[in-house]
């Protein structure tokens, strides 16, 4: 049998008796928790796992250690199904993140969005009830989530956390049918659509905040049918937040300008595009989405969204970019007669590819 090596050792200590050894273990084992060699936290039975989920109950410090570890070795299917499968390391999770002097609240939403692509694991936070913490006014813990990230941008719940990793939480969630549900209709809990609080958030400073709120937007729109109420000038008003992003300081011909949403009308001379392509891309499917049924098309084209479609496959030099937004310009400017026949197929061509943060 061949003598265990010393970081082997070492991750022994993590089950010590003694606080001030499991510390300094912990802390020195985050630096050995990437690549292929953390595969000294994966033995057979996972019995570090097993004292790591342990260890988010220790001192602040060593917890955090802790949380930054399973963030790290997550993405292994077993170490997944054994963090998924425990309902009781949810509500720890939830107990921590929601804790505004838990020093390691983003840790533990980056590992709630690891979860996240573990099948059960949105509709399992979807239907969690529990006690109201300081930070939320409600027992559901999707809201209490959305509370953190909405209210607790720029580290004013929690001064060591901005909750930016829950919006790639959000986007899996919206991967799933319940998911969509939840973000396109009313909560009991503030009569809001969940979305109108998020597409505020499509220009923030945080590229993960952007990434994973385009991408939440982008997979809530596979529900079809809360289009109309998600474009509603007086309700979700979600047009203007997908077209932000995508436009630059280039000037319209008035007769195309005055048509647009006010909100995207006289920009800044030094407004920018959203600088990451794969943002671009983003937004851009979104509006893909919209073109599916014939009456929102219509009202893409009188609010010119085409024009703002034209200028991104201008300005921006990428292969991906440019091919989508060829596809948006050739069904609005097809004749209705031709595009109606797309309706089926490019929806079925999109389901295929709802946003994996991974």
């Amino acid at each position: 049998m061949a003598e265990p090596s010393p970081m082997e050792e070492l991750v022994g200590f993590l089950a010590s008796p003694r606080h001030e050894i499991r510390n300094i273990a912990c802390g020195t084992l985050v630096g050995y928790s990437t690549g292929s060699q953390n595969s000294i936290f994966k033995p057979p039975g996972l019995k570090p796992i097993r004292d790591l989920k342990i260890l988010l109950r220790d001192h602040p410090a060593t917890s955090e250690s802790a949380a930054t570890i399973l963030v790290n070795v997550s993405d292994d299917k077993a170490v997944l199904d054994l963090l998924a499968n425990d309902n009781s390391f949810l509500e720890l999770l939830f107990s921590l993140i929601t804790n505004p002097s838990y020093p390691g609240a983003d840790s533990i939403a980056m590992l709630l969005a690891n979860m996240a692509k573990h099948e059960s694991i949105p509709g399992k936070i979807l239907k969690l009830k529990r006690e109201k913490p300081k930070v939320s006014g409600s027992e559901n813990a999707m809201d209490q989530l959305m509370d953190l990230f909405v209210k607790g941008s720029g580290k004013t719940l929690n001064k060591n956390a901005d909750f930016d990793y829950l919006a790639y939480l959000f986007a899996d969630i919206a991967g799933h049918p319940e998911g969509r549900k939840h973000f396109t209709e009313a909560q009991p809990y503030d009569n809001v659509i969940p979305l109108t609080k998020l597409i505020v958030f499509t220009e923030h400073e945080s590229l993960v905040r952007r990434k994973g709120v385009a991408s939440t937007i982008k997979n809530s729109l596979f529900d079809i049918t809360s289009h109309p109420t998600l474009i509603s000038e007086s309700s979700v008003n979600l047009l203007p937040y997908i077209l932000l992003p995508l436009m630059g300081s280039e000037e319209y011909p008035e007769d195309e300008s005055l048509s647009m949403p006010a909100e995207v009308q006289l920009l800044p001379p030094d407004k920018k595009r959203e600088p990451d392509n794969s943002i671009i891309a983003t937004h851009l499917e979104s509006v893909m989405l919209l073109t599916t049924t014939r009456e929102i098309r219509e009202i893409l084209r009188e609010l010119q969204v085409y024009p703002i479609v034209r200028e991104v496959h201008l300005a921006v030099e990428d292969d991906g970019v440019r091919d989508i937004c060829e596809r948006i310009v050739n069904v609005l400017k097809r004749d209705e007669a031709d595009a109606s026949k797309l309706n089926g197929p490019r929806v079925e061509e999109l389901e295929d590819d709802i946003v994996d943060l991974a």
